[in-house]
């Protein structure tokens, strides 16, 4: 049974550094990422056009090349988070929450009783096919599993302190891009949309939920990061590979 270093970092106040897959199937692109020094990859079931079997068979990779996998899901239903859990995701991110029973429902999809409803299949990715005794495997999992719910929507931010205080929320992190249409801001940068994002850094630390973003501006990262958010999430597969080779094209053209 994996320990979840993610978690545990998180849970000591530390930042971890990730990024997300969209795009690029094979599986080998969790090894990169993990020589490249991320903590944790995103696998993204919401936009990205990947399908399960390529989803577990990234999963194992990272798993194997010490890299925490995560999914963002293309919603909150049980069948969508209990499938990558099986197939050893040890996190999930539920995009587009707005009300407590939806955080309320992902929640307990994400865990095994007493404290969940998620039901148990030991002999599968997410025991490396090792399986183990019941009790002690479902109580670790409940201890590593990391429950991340994307905040993204202005209704979100209206109902934040109902939304991250529900049991069992670790991670609330933003979607600068869609929380900006949401609040029908101009940009991201606008000063409608970083007081909205400072509501939830406030709110976490109320509630003990550590908060994150996801954007393609280091600096705009670090900056948050110095507001108190520790899972912070750069760029992504496309962007890294496309912003590569268009400084090297720019640097033999010169």
């Amino acid at each position: 049974m994996r320990d979840n270093r993610v978690r545990a970092a998180l849970e000591r106040g530390e930042a971890v550094i990730g990024t997300m897959v969209a795009e690029m199937r094979s599986p080998a692109v969790a090894l990169l990422f993990a020589h490249a020094g991320f903590d944790f990859v995103f696998i993204d079931m919401e936009h990205g056009a990947y399908d399960l079997e390529t989803v577990a068979d990234i999963i194992k990779v990272a798993r194997l090349a010490d890299i925490v996998p995560l999914v963002r899901v293309p919603d909150g239903l049980y069948h969508l988070i209990a499938r990558v859990l099986d197939a050893g995701a040890m996190g999930v991110m539920v995009p587009r929450v707005e009300t407590r029973e939806v955080v309320e429902q992902a929640v307990a999809a994400l865990r095994y009783p007493p404290v969940g409803v998620r039901g148990c299949s030991t002999s599968r990715g997410n025991s490396d096919y090792r399986g183990g005794p019941l009790w002690e495997f479902t109580r670790h999992a409940n201890d590593n599993i990391l429950a991340v719910m994307q905040i993204e929507r202005k209704a979100a931010i209206d109902r934040i302190d109902d939304l991250l205080s529900v049991p069992g929320v670790d991670v609330a992190l933003i979607g600068p891009a869609d929380l900006t249409l949401s609040l029908g801001a101009p940009s991201p940068q606008d000063p409608i949309v970083e007081e909205a994002i400072q509501r939830v850094v406030d709110a976490g630390r109320r509630y003990g939920v550590a908060t994150g973003i996801h954007l393609r501006d280091v600096e705009q990262l670090k900056r948050w990061r110095d507001r108190g958010m520790t899972m912070l999430t750069c760029s992504t597969d496309i962007d890294f590979i496309l912003n590569g080779a268009r400084a090297a094209v720019s640097a033999l053209r010169r």
